[in-house]
Protein backbone atom coordinates (compact mmCIF):
# COMPACT_ATOMS: atom_id res chain seq x y z
CA UNK A 1 0.00 0.00 0.00
CA UNK A 2 3.02 2.23 0.86
CA UNK A 3 4.38 1.51 -2.90
CA UNK A 4 1.14 2.69 -4.51
CA UNK A 5 0.95 5.84 -2.65
CA UNK A 6 4.74 6.53 -3.69
CA UNK A 7 4.64 5.95 -6.98
CA UNK A 8 1.28 7.95 -7.29
CA UNK A 9 3.31 10.73 -5.39
CA UNK A 10 6.20 10.59 -7.99
CA UNK A 11 3.12 10.53 -10.60
CA UNK A 12 1.79 13.47 -9.61
CA UNK A 13 4.79 15.64 -8.92
CA UNK A 14 6.48 14.27 -12.67
CA UNK A 15 3.04 15.48 -14.11
CA UNK A 16 3.57 19.06 -11.95
CA UNK A 17 7.07 19.55 -13.39
CA UNK A 18 5.79 18.64 -17.16
CA UNK A 19 2.88 20.98 -17.17
CA UNK A 20 5.14 23.78 -14.84
CA UNK A 21 7.86 23.32 -17.37
CA UNK A 22 5.13 23.44 -20.41
CA UNK A 23 4.73 27.21 -19.53
CA UNK A 24 8.05 28.00 -21.58
CA UNK A 25 6.87 25.76 -24.76
CA UNK A 26 5.11 28.33 -27.24
CA UNK A 27 2.13 26.96 -28.08
CA UNK A 28 2.83 26.90 -31.93
CA UNK A 29 6.69 27.10 -33.66
CA UNK A 30 8.37 28.29 -36.72
CA UNK A 31 11.39 27.35 -37.89
CA UNK A 32 13.51 27.38 -41.53
CA UNK A 33 15.09 24.70 -43.26
CA UNK A 34 17.54 24.93 -46.86
CA UNK A 35 18.18 22.20 -48.97
CA UNK A 36 19.83 21.38 -52.35
CA UNK A 37 18.48 19.69 -55.46
CA UNK A 38 21.29 18.87 -58.21
CA UNK A 39 18.61 19.68 -60.89
CA UNK A 40 17.34 23.01 -62.54
CA UNK A 41 14.00 24.56 -61.34
CA UNK A 42 11.70 23.86 -64.14
CA UNK A 43 12.63 20.06 -63.87
CA UNK A 44 11.67 20.30 -60.10
CA UNK A 45 8.93 22.79 -59.33
CA UNK A 46 6.61 20.04 -61.13
CA UNK A 47 6.96 17.29 -58.63
CA UNK A 48 5.98 19.43 -55.64
CA UNK A 49 3.13 20.92 -57.68
CA UNK A 50 1.31 17.50 -58.44
CA UNK A 51 0.67 15.76 -54.95
CA UNK A 52 0.70 12.60 -56.86
CA UNK A 53 3.94 13.21 -57.92
CA UNK A 54 4.97 14.74 -54.25
CA UNK A 55 3.56 11.98 -52.46
CA UNK A 56 6.12 8.76 -54.80
CA UNK A 57 9.14 11.09 -53.24
CA UNK A 58 8.58 12.33 -50.33
CA UNK A 59 9.63 10.38 -47.18
CA UNK A 60 6.65 11.68 -44.61
CA UNK A 61 4.70 9.64 -47.35
CA UNK A 62 6.97 6.99 -49.43
CA UNK A 63 7.97 5.66 -46.25
CA UNK A 64 4.99 4.59 -44.64
CA UNK A 65 3.58 0.84 -46.94
CA UNK A 66 0.60 0.92 -45.73
CA UNK A 67 -1.13 4.01 -46.86
CA UNK A 68 -3.99 4.97 -49.09
CA UNK A 69 -4.66 8.13 -51.12
CA UNK A 70 -7.71 9.93 -52.30
CA UNK A 71 -6.36 12.55 -54.69
CA UNK A 72 -8.95 15.58 -55.84
CA UNK A 73 -9.30 17.64 -58.72
CA UNK A 74 -7.56 19.34 -59.81
CA UNK A 75 -4.78 17.78 -59.75
CA UNK A 76 -1.34 19.62 -59.39
CA UNK A 77 -1.94 23.65 -58.26
CA UNK A 78 -3.88 25.76 -56.36
CA UNK A 79 -6.94 24.23 -54.60
CA UNK A 80 -5.96 20.02 -55.45
CA UNK A 81 -5.74 18.34 -52.58
CA UNK A 82 -5.87 14.62 -50.86
CA UNK A 83 -6.64 12.54 -48.01
CA UNK A 84 -4.13 9.62 -46.66
CA UNK A 85 -5.29 6.98 -44.58
CA UNK A 86 -4.17 3.52 -43.88
CA UNK A 87 -5.27 0.79 -46.01
CA UNK A 88 -7.40 -0.35 -43.10
CA UNK A 89 -9.47 2.93 -43.24
CA UNK A 90 -8.70 5.18 -41.00
CA UNK A 91 -8.13 8.50 -41.92
CA UNK A 92 -4.71 10.07 -40.94
CA UNK A 93 -5.09 13.23 -42.76
CA UNK A 94 -5.58 15.88 -45.20
CA UNK A 95 -3.06 17.71 -47.83
CA UNK A 96 -3.44 20.41 -49.86
CA UNK A 97 -2.00 23.05 -51.91
CA UNK A 98 -3.02 26.62 -50.63
CA UNK A 99 -0.84 28.86 -53.25
CA UNK A 100 1.47 28.33 -56.05
CA UNK A 101 3.98 30.90 -57.95
CA UNK A 102 4.93 28.02 -60.89
CA UNK A 103 9.06 28.01 -60.55
CA UNK A 104 8.95 30.69 -57.27
CA UNK A 105 6.62 29.24 -54.32
CA UNK A 106 4.30 27.33 -53.20
CA UNK A 107 2.21 26.97 -49.69
CA UNK A 108 1.24 23.46 -47.82
CA UNK A 109 -1.40 23.03 -45.57
CA UNK A 110 -1.40 19.47 -43.30
CA UNK A 111 -3.78 18.59 -41.62
CA UNK A 112 -3.07 15.80 -39.21
CA UNK A 113 -5.60 13.21 -37.86
CA UNK A 114 -8.26 15.42 -36.12
CA UNK A 115 -6.61 18.51 -35.79
CA UNK A 116 -8.32 21.44 -36.53
CA UNK A 117 -4.95 23.45 -36.74
CA UNK A 118 -2.99 23.02 -39.31
CA UNK A 119 1.12 22.82 -40.09
CA UNK A 120 1.73 25.62 -42.58
CA UNK A 121 4.43 24.70 -45.23
CA UNK A 122 6.29 27.57 -47.57
CA UNK A 123 8.37 26.84 -50.14
CA UNK A 124 10.87 28.80 -52.02
CA UNK A 125 12.26 27.69 -55.00
CA UNK A 126 15.73 30.00 -56.43
CA UNK A 127 17.39 28.68 -59.75
CA UNK A 128 21.36 28.46 -59.29
CA UNK A 129 22.50 27.54 -62.43
CA UNK A 130 21.48 23.82 -63.22
CA UNK A 131 20.65 23.31 -59.51
CA UNK A 132 17.89 24.52 -56.91
CA UNK A 133 18.03 26.03 -53.78
CA UNK A 134 15.07 25.25 -51.88
CA UNK A 135 14.11 27.50 -48.66
CA UNK A 136 11.67 26.00 -46.30
CA UNK A 137 9.45 27.61 -43.68
CA UNK A 138 7.23 25.32 -41.19
CA UNK A 139 4.99 26.91 -38.81
CA UNK A 140 3.53 23.82 -36.33
CA UNK A 141 -0.38 24.52 -35.36
CA UNK A 142 -1.35 25.51 -32.17
CA UNK A 143 -1.57 22.93 -29.62
CA UNK A 144 -2.90 23.07 -25.80
CA UNK A 145 -1.06 23.46 -23.20
CA UNK A 146 -0.10 19.84 -22.24
CA UNK A 147 0.50 18.42 -25.73
CA UNK A 148 2.74 21.44 -26.55
CA UNK A 149 6.31 19.27 -25.84
CA UNK A 150 5.25 17.99 -28.97
CA UNK A 151 7.08 21.13 -31.23
CA UNK A 152 9.77 20.49 -29.23
CA UNK A 153 10.63 17.19 -31.63
CA UNK A 154 8.97 18.08 -34.72
CA UNK A 155 11.67 20.35 -36.14
CA UNK A 156 14.09 17.11 -35.93
CA UNK A 157 11.52 15.42 -37.34
CA UNK A 158 10.67 17.87 -40.63
CA UNK A 159 14.65 18.35 -41.16
CA UNK A 160 15.42 14.38 -41.34
CA UNK A 161 12.36 13.95 -43.27
CA UNK A 162 13.38 16.75 -45.76
CA UNK A 163 16.91 15.92 -45.88
CA UNK A 164 16.15 11.99 -46.72
CA UNK A 165 13.28 13.63 -49.24
CA UNK A 166 16.09 15.58 -51.35
CA UNK A 167 17.62 12.09 -51.67
CA UNK A 168 14.39 10.29 -53.20
CA UNK A 169 13.74 13.33 -55.43
CA UNK A 170 17.35 13.77 -56.49
CA UNK A 171 17.29 10.19 -57.52
CA UNK A 172 13.62 10.33 -59.09
CA UNK A 173 14.77 13.26 -61.42
CA UNK A 174 18.30 11.26 -62.00
CA UNK A 175 15.82 8.72 -63.55
CA UNK A 176 13.62 11.33 -65.83
CA UNK A 177 16.85 13.14 -66.97
CA UNK A 178 17.91 9.75 -68.19
CA UNK A 179 14.80 9.19 -70.14
CA UNK A 180 14.95 13.39 -71.57
CA UNK A 181 18.34 12.81 -72.59
CA UNK A 182 16.96 9.80 -74.83
CA UNK A 183 14.34 12.23 -76.29
CA UNK A 184 16.59 14.65 -77.29
CA UNK A 185 17.67 12.46 -79.56
CA UNK A 186 14.25 11.75 -80.94
CA UNK A 187 14.09 12.78 -84.81
CA UNK A 188 10.55 14.75 -84.74
CA UNK A 189 7.81 14.73 -87.32
CA UNK A 190 9.63 11.76 -89.47
CA UNK A 191 7.74 8.78 -90.29
CA UNK A 192 9.39 5.49 -89.27
CA UNK A 193 8.33 1.65 -89.20
CA UNK A 194 8.85 -0.14 -86.00
CA UNK A 195 7.94 -3.54 -84.51
CA UNK A 196 5.42 -2.86 -81.77
CA UNK A 197 5.55 -5.46 -78.61
CA UNK A 198 1.95 -6.55 -77.52
CA UNK A 199 1.21 -4.65 -73.90
CA UNK A 200 -1.60 -5.16 -71.42
CA UNK A 201 -3.51 -1.83 -70.55
CA UNK A 202 -5.43 -0.83 -67.66
CA UNK A 203 -7.50 2.21 -67.75
CA UNK A 204 -10.92 3.94 -68.72
CA UNK A 205 -13.25 4.11 -71.68
CA UNK A 206 -14.20 7.74 -72.30
CA UNK A 207 -16.72 9.46 -74.92
CA UNK A 208 -16.47 13.42 -74.86
CA UNK A 209 -17.26 16.56 -77.00
CA UNK A 210 -14.26 17.33 -79.48
CA UNK A 211 -13.38 20.41 -78.87
CA UNK A 212 -10.53 22.95 -78.97
CA UNK A 213 -9.40 22.74 -75.50
CA UNK A 214 -11.85 20.39 -73.88
CA UNK A 215 -10.59 17.12 -75.35
CA UNK A 216 -6.95 17.71 -73.68
CA UNK A 217 -8.81 19.09 -70.58
CA UNK A 218 -10.80 15.83 -70.95
CA UNK A 219 -7.59 13.33 -71.18
CA UNK A 220 -5.80 15.75 -68.35
CA UNK A 221 -8.63 14.94 -66.02
CA UNK A 222 -8.35 11.24 -66.75
CA UNK A 223 -4.92 10.89 -66.65
CA UNK A 224 -5.47 12.04 -63.09
CA UNK A 225 -7.77 9.07 -62.90
CA UNK A 226 -6.17 6.34 -63.82
CA UNK A 227 -2.79 7.04 -62.40
CA UNK A 228 -4.66 7.67 -59.16
CA UNK A 229 -6.19 4.57 -59.76
CA UNK A 230 -2.84 2.49 -60.30
CA UNK A 231 -0.80 4.63 -57.77
CA UNK A 232 -3.05 4.87 -54.89
CA UNK A 233 -6.36 1.82 -55.21
CA UNK A 234 -3.61 -0.71 -56.68
CA UNK A 235 0.08 0.53 -54.82
CA UNK A 236 1.66 0.46 -58.16
CA UNK A 237 5.10 2.28 -57.79
CA UNK A 238 5.82 4.30 -61.17
CA UNK A 239 8.69 2.00 -61.89
CA UNK A 240 5.81 -0.50 -62.14
CA UNK A 241 3.79 0.71 -64.98
CA UNK A 242 4.77 2.39 -68.05
CA UNK A 243 3.93 5.66 -70.00
CA UNK A 244 -0.09 6.64 -70.43
CA UNK A 245 -1.45 5.71 -73.78
CA UNK A 246 -4.32 7.06 -75.28
CA UNK A 247 -6.51 4.55 -77.96
CA UNK A 248 -9.20 5.94 -80.62
CA UNK A 249 -9.92 5.35 -84.38
CA UNK A 250 -7.73 8.21 -86.34
CA UNK A 251 -10.93 8.09 -88.64
CA UNK A 252 -12.88 10.07 -85.98
CA UNK A 253 -10.36 12.75 -85.09
CA UNK A 254 -12.85 15.66 -86.53
CA UNK A 255 -16.04 14.47 -85.30
CA UNK A 256 -17.81 16.49 -82.64
CA UNK A 257 -17.95 13.60 -80.30
CA UNK A 258 -14.78 11.14 -79.69
CA UNK A 259 -14.68 8.16 -77.90
CA UNK A 260 -11.08 7.12 -76.69
CA UNK A 261 -9.43 4.42 -74.18
CA UNK A 262 -6.68 6.14 -71.53
CA UNK A 263 -4.50 3.74 -69.32
CA UNK A 264 -1.45 2.81 -68.85
CA UNK A 265 0.46 -1.12 -69.40
CA UNK A 266 1.06 -3.19 -66.56
CA UNK A 267 3.22 -6.68 -66.46
CA UNK A 268 0.12 -8.45 -66.01
CA UNK A 269 -3.60 -8.88 -65.79
CA UNK A 270 -4.18 -8.08 -61.68
CA UNK A 271 -7.61 -8.43 -59.84
CA UNK A 272 -9.66 -4.86 -59.95
CA UNK A 273 -12.93 -4.01 -58.01
CA UNK A 274 -13.77 -0.66 -59.90
CA UNK A 275 -15.80 -1.36 -62.49
CA UNK A 276 -15.05 1.85 -64.55
CA UNK A 277 -11.54 0.38 -65.23
CA UNK A 278 -11.02 -2.67 -67.49
CA UNK A 279 -8.49 -3.88 -69.53
CA UNK A 280 -7.25 -4.08 -73.36
CA UNK A 281 -4.66 -5.86 -74.94
CA UNK A 282 -2.52 -4.41 -77.65
CA UNK A 283 -1.24 -7.11 -80.10
CA UNK A 284 2.04 -6.76 -81.36
CA UNK A 285 2.58 -5.94 -84.86
CA UNK A 286 3.92 -3.45 -87.19
CA UNK A 287 3.53 0.15 -86.72
CA UNK A 288 4.13 3.81 -88.62
CA UNK A 289 5.41 5.83 -86.27
CA UNK A 290 6.06 10.08 -85.74
CA UNK A 291 6.84 11.93 -83.07
CA UNK A 292 5.25 14.77 -82.03
CA UNK A 293 6.12 17.59 -79.79
CA UNK A 294 4.11 20.93 -79.47
CA UNK A 295 0.10 21.86 -79.01
CA UNK A 296 -2.00 18.63 -78.68
CA UNK A 297 -4.21 20.05 -81.49
CA UNK A 298 -1.80 19.90 -83.97
CA UNK A 299 -0.96 16.62 -83.76
CA UNK A 300 -3.84 15.98 -86.15
CA UNK A 301 -1.48 16.70 -89.23
CA UNK A 302 1.28 14.09 -88.61
CA UNK A 303 -1.72 11.52 -87.96
CA UNK A 304 -3.13 12.14 -91.00
CA UNK A 305 0.72 11.85 -92.62
CA UNK A 306 0.69 8.24 -90.85
CA UNK A 307 -3.10 7.80 -92.51
CA UNK A 308 -1.73 9.12 -95.79
CA UNK A 309 1.39 6.23 -95.82
CA UNK A 310 -0.94 3.67 -94.93
CA UNK A 311 -3.37 4.48 -97.73
CA UNK A 312 -0.15 4.60 -99.94
CA UNK A 313 1.54 1.27 -99.02
CA UNK A 314 -2.10 0.08 -99.06
CA UNK A 315 -2.22 -1.97 -95.87
CA UNK A 316 -5.49 -1.74 -93.41
CA UNK A 317 -4.56 -0.05 -89.84
CA UNK A 318 -6.03 -0.17 -86.32
CA UNK A 319 -6.48 2.07 -83.98
CA UNK A 320 -4.35 5.20 -83.56
CA UNK A 321 -1.82 4.74 -80.48
CA UNK A 322 -0.86 8.01 -78.61
CA UNK A 323 2.38 7.41 -76.08
CA UNK A 324 2.70 10.99 -73.78
CA UNK A 325 6.34 10.72 -73.67
CA UNK A 326 6.01 13.18 -70.91
CA UNK A 327 3.54 13.79 -68.22
CA UNK A 328 0.45 15.59 -70.06
CA UNK A 329 0.23 19.31 -68.20
CA UNK A 330 -0.15 21.87 -70.70
CA UNK A 331 -1.86 21.66 -74.05
CA UNK A 332 0.77 24.14 -76.16
CA UNK A 333 3.73 21.30 -74.72
CA UNK A 334 3.27 17.66 -75.13
CA UNK A 335 5.36 15.08 -76.65
CA UNK A 336 3.82 12.32 -78.46
CA UNK A 337 4.97 8.98 -79.72
CA UNK A 338 1.88 8.14 -82.52
CA UNK A 339 1.83 4.79 -83.66
CA UNK A 340 -0.53 3.20 -86.30
CA UNK A 341 -0.74 -0.06 -86.46
CA UNK A 342 -1.03 -1.75 -90.10
CA UNK A 343 -1.86 -4.95 -91.31
CA UNK A 344 -1.45 -6.82 -95.11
Amino acid sequence: MRWLKFILIITIGLFGVYSASMYFVDESKTFSHQSQVDYPVDKVFPQFNNLQNFTSWNDYFSSQQNLSYSFFTPYQGIGSGMSFSEKKGQLLGDFFIRYSNPNQSLRYQLFENDNENPYLIDVKFVPKGSKTILYWNIHTPRRSYLQRSLNLIKEDFFVNNIDKSMKNLDQLLGNKVDRDQKLASVKYDSIMVENQEGQLLLGVNVSTKNTKDGLFKNVLMNHGKVINYVTSDLGKKEDEFGAPVLLTNPANLKDKEISYFYGVPLSKRIPISDNNFNFQTLNASKVFVVYFQGNYNNRVKNIQQLMQKAKKDTVRTGQLIEEFLEEPVDIQNVKLKLSLPVYR
